[in-house]
């Protein structure tokens, strides 16, 4: 028996999702965990349920997802990302809803990489003139 699904890729910083919506009650599933266990108290179950508030299709899917590198924040946009790039290929008339809200777009802020010379990115040595 074969289950029928949809799949979307999100990434945010170095976080990258791999999402799979399927027609249930609205149960999410990351690493084998239940969403809210996964995140804890962090915020973060506001920011994926968004594109399903966004497309008004709550509690129409399950969604199973396998989330890998970056912290928690960068793990939850790169969900939302996918969920909502799933969202797209179920439902292509909800791109416009998805498009004003920001959803579709990788976010590209990532971590600047450190200069010679410098203690950090941008974080210079102290000046002392003698």
């Amino acid at each position: 028996m074969s289950t029928s699904y949809i799949y979307g890729t999100g990434r945010r910083k170095t976080a990258v999702a791999r999402v799979r919506l399927l027609p249930g009650d609205g149960a999410m599933l990351v690493n084998g965990k239940d969403a809210g266990e996964y995140f804890g108290r962090t915020g973060a179950m506001a920011q994926l349920r968004q594109p399903f508030r966004v497309t008004e299709t709550e509690g129409r899917y399950s969604a199973s997802i396998l989330v890998a590198g970056g912290g928690f924040t960068g793990q939850a946009g790169a969900i939302r990302h996918g969920i909502a790039r799933a969202l797209l290929s179920a439902h292509p008339d909800a791109r416009q809803a998805l498009r004003e809200a920001g959803l579709l777009t990788r976010d590209p802020r990532a971590k600047e990489r450190k200069k010679y010379g410098l203690k950090r990115a941008r974080k210079a040595p102290q000046y002392t003139k003698r």
